[in-house]
């Protein structure tokens, strides 16, 4: 199954919007998707999937009391379904506190256990709830995690749950220092973790048209330390409008959102965007993105052709080349 989380240490790559067109793009795929929004920041995928009512009430069921194994209903239960048919397990408010109410655990556990605070287990919480107790292999066929930015408990316990990443990046800086911190980064998560780490795929995000974007760009494209399967360009307007449609970039695009001014207000409606070229383009290549993850990472198999139902414009079809040889990650 596929398995990933899609982390950048810097803000301003897309992470969350990336994260929910992959998942979407992964159901169009024919799979069955979860997301998992570990993010306790606001303006996070819950909020763009329109989700999550419970988040802010402190005696709500919610995925850290699962996570610590002391939860007040079923886990099935804490499972929201989108508009465009993405299962979610929302975020909550409790995930901003997940570090201090984990030491509060270690510090009882290991005075009954009577095990050292070194031994104790506390990245592979998250690992045992999905896989051990729940056992969400059997019942979906991809799982994504949009975790928070910062170096802790709640993002190493997502890293060690799922092993590989995808990394969207910023044209910022010079490409050969961003490749190196890349490495290093990968690297210090193994040696934390003591585990192998996959990285799918490197994704250049909101690159522009500068000469120095370019060169950014065609550093991560022309290098073999990473695979860069698509570059997605500067499309702020497609993806602020995701935020007011709640939902995916294909939602936006298939709806035709639009924010604009009208007698001195901002007004969002649907049925009044354009589709221009540029933004069909940039739908194929999250597309083709979706495809190569699925299949070089993963090798699983999946349907390449997305047909679009654009209100009041027709029909346009996006196929993923999908011809190039899988490499399962490590």
């Amino acid at each position: 199954m596929i398995t990933t989380a899609i982390y950048a240490e810097s803000g301003g790559t897309y992470k969350t919007t990336m994260t929910a067109n992959l998942a979407v793009a992964l159901k169009r795929m024919g799979l069955d998707v979860l997301v998992i929004d570990l993010d306790p920041q606001t303006g996070n995928l819950t909020s763009l999937f329109d989700i999550g009512e419970n988040r802010g009430d402190p005696d709500a069921d919610n995925l850290v009391k699962h996570i610590l194994e002391m939860p007040d209903g079923d886990f099935d239960d804490l499972i929201e379904t989108s508009e465009e048919g993405v299962d979610v397990i929302p975020s909550h408010d409790m995930l901003g506190d997940f570090t201090s109410n984990l030491e509060q655990k270690i510090s009882y556990e290991t005075g009954v256990k009577g095990i050292s605070r070194e031994e104790y287990p506390r990245f592979e919480l998250l690992y045992n709830l999905l896989w051990e107790r729940e056992q969400l292999n059997e019942k979906y066929d991809a799982v994504l995690i949009d975790p928070n930015a910062r170096a802790e408990d709640l993002l190493y316990n997502a890293i060690y749950a799922l092993r590989t990443l995808v990394a969207p990046v910023k044209p910022a800086g010079k490409g050969s220092l961003s490749l190196d911190g890349l490495e290093e980064m990968v690297g210090n998560m193994e040696t934390a973790l003591d585990i192998e780490i996959g990285l799918s795929c490197v994704v250049p995000s909101g690159v522009g048209q500068t000469n120095a974007h370019k060169q950014y760009r065609d550093q991560f494209e022309n290098t073999d330390a990473f695979a860069t399967p698509v570059s997605i360009g500067s499309r702020e307007s497609l993806m602020d409008a995701m935020w007011e449609a709640r939902g995916s970039a294909f939602k936006v695009v298939e709806e035709r959102w639009k924010t604009y001014e009208e007698n001195g207000e901002m007004v969002t409606e649907k049925g009044e965007r354009r589709v221009p070229d540029r933004e069909l383009e940039t739908l194929e290549k999250l597309w083709q993105l979706a495809g190569f993850i699925a299949t070089e990472t993963f090798d699983v198999d999946v349907n390449d052709e997305l047909v679009l139902d654009i209100d009041d414009y027709g029909t346009e079809t996006i196929r993923a080349d999908l011809t190039t040889e899988p490499e399962v990650a490590n």
